[in-house]
């Protein structure tokens, strides 16, 4: 069973950066994949950004291609989500998720129904 709590939510300004943990917990193998998804009020939960355990390749969304960085820790089973030059619209609830199978094609990592386990979320508010 693996468990995700996401960290490191709260309210900022236009242009500053926050920083979301991850730590995986209950089990310390066998997942392939780690994303971030967000769901902002009256809107579907979007794909932000994923890792592959193995390897480190990572995905972005085009919308915070170049602003968002991922990634993870080996020794201390998390990982993180670096937000910097935040905007008003990347205000919503950050989740952190975990692939425990593989997939063939990382298509599927921008997928939330690709995703097997989720945290409880961390609110991001980004204020004008």
């Amino acid at each position: 069973q693996v468990q995700l709590l996401e960290s490191g939510g709260g309210l900022v300004q236009a242009g500053d950066s926050l920083r979301l943990s991850c730590p995986v917990s209950g089990r310390t193998f066998g997942y392939y994949v780690m994303g971030w998804f967000r769901q902002a009020p009256g809107k579907e939960r979007e794909f932000v950004a994923a890792i592959r355990w193995s390897g480190g390749n990572t995905y972005y969304a085009d919308s915070v291609k170049g602003r968002f960085t991922i990634s993870k820790d080996n020794a201390k089973n998390s990982v993180y989500l670096q937000m910097n030059s935040l905007k008003p619209e990347d205000t919503a609830v950050y989740y952190c998720a975990a692939v425990l199978r593989p997939y063939y094609s990382s298509s599927y990592y921008y997928q939330k129904g690709s995703y097997d386990t989720w945290g409880q979320g961390t609110q991001v508010t980004v204020s004008s």
